[in-house]
């Protein structure tokens, strides 16, 4: 598998996978990390590790979907073949995912689809919930939507603030995101509505 990451910060999820590869745990080569923030710490982080980074900034452009083909054009250049979003800010277009169907791959804080969109932290608290967690998934044309590859459970423990609670969710991430990259090496997959068949849910 050959995996592009997108982000826009300082790329704890990147380190993650970047890690998981390194160490034989995803059977996959990280040709090109790709950040829409020229000033984003992962881009660092991946530079030392010896993966090539670009710049591609959103607001070069005046359409999302031109954005999203200069990302497309950068990861082709690159031979990516599977698409990795990690801690990216920018709701993507058809552009990118017709480019790479059913290989575009997100990572939310939260039980989708409970508490899709920003702050899925402070939304678990602000309802009340016991139980929240963390979701990759596929991305599709809705926000916060596709076909689920693993899931976690985080408690919300009394106390919590939205601080707290948010370290002991990327703990979760950082440790399923690899994961579930590494379902995608296995094919077919067959996916069912939201479901991919043999995905991984974790308490």
């Amino acid at each position: 598998m050959n995996l592009g990451i997108l982000i826009s910060g300082r790329g704890s999820n990147l380190e993650a996978i970047l890690a998981a590869s390194s160490e034989g745990r995803l059977h996959a080569r990280p040709r090109i990390v790709i950040s829409n923030r020229a000033g984003a710490g992962g881009l660092a982080l991946a530079a030392r590790r010896g993966v090539p980074t670009a710049v591609v900034a959103h607001g070069d452009f005046a359409r999302r979907e031109d954005f999203d083909q200069a990302l497309v054009d950068a990861l082709r250049a690159h031979d990516v073949d599977t698409v990795a979003l990690a801690g990216f800010d920018r709701l993507v277009t058809p552009q990118l995912l017709d480019a790479f169907p059913h290989r575009v791959v997100n990572v939310h804080p939260a039980l989708l689809p409970a508490f899709p969109g920003l702050h899925a932290q402070r939304q678990a608290l602000e309802y009340g919930a016991k139980v929240t967690g963390v979701t990759i998934h596929l991305v599709d044309e809705q926000m916060d939507h596709g076909p689920i590859l693993a899931q976690a459970a985080v408690p919300v423990l009394d106390g919590d603030t939205e601080e707290t609670l948010s370290a002991r969710i990327l703990e979760q991430e950082h440790r399923l995101y690899p994961l579930a990259l590494q379902m995608l090496t296995r094919s077919p997959l067959q996916i069912e509505g939201r479901r991919v068949q043999g995905g991984i849910s974790s308490p």
